[in-house]
């Protein structure tokens, strides 16, 4: 009976990798603009409605998050826009839509046309899911987004 408990506890004490924490904080906060509710980092899949009778537009806001002074609480945690950097646009197929590029206030817009996007004829409800991809300080990072379309 010993030995049975004594092999239970052993097997119980091995080190086993969590699969949920493997995952690096991204380099830059991906606040999609417009959309509704939150678009920064508190959902994870923001929504922007766009009208389906017009072309859709999507932008992003990149921000470097400064922590030099976050245990100074006159200045705390500052936001950077991240001027010149590259985002590719795709659907979540792997689809690519475009290439955008960050301006000096850190923002990016793409614009397509619903049928652009593999949507033939847009309605009331109709959804795209884009990814948008890029590399900051030699960190990958991927932001998910949602269009849906609203009369």
């Amino acid at each position: 009976m010993a030995g049975i408990t004594g092999l239970l506890g052993a097997s119980a004490c091995q080190k086993v990798d969590d699969p949920f924490v493997d995952r690096v904080a991204a380099p830059v906060l991906v606040i999609i603009e417009n959309a509704t509710g939150d678009g920064g980092g508190l959902t994870g899949e923001p929504v922007l409605s766009q009208k389906v009778s017009g072309a859709v537009s999507v932008g992003v806001r990149i921000l470097e998050l400064n922590k030099d002074g976050i245990l100074n609480n006159k200045v705390g945690i500052d936001s950077i826009p991240v001027a010149g950097l590259a985002l590719k646009v795709t659907l979540r197929n792997g689809t690519a839509l475009g290439d955008v590029t960050t301006d000096s206030r850190g923002r990016a817009t793409l614009s397509k046309t619903w049928s652009e996007l593999g949507v033939a004829a847009p309605r009331s409800g109709s959804v795209v899911l884009l990814t948008w991809t890029g590399s900051h300080k030699g960190q990958g990072f991927s932001r998910l987004s949602r269009v849906q379309g609203i009369n």
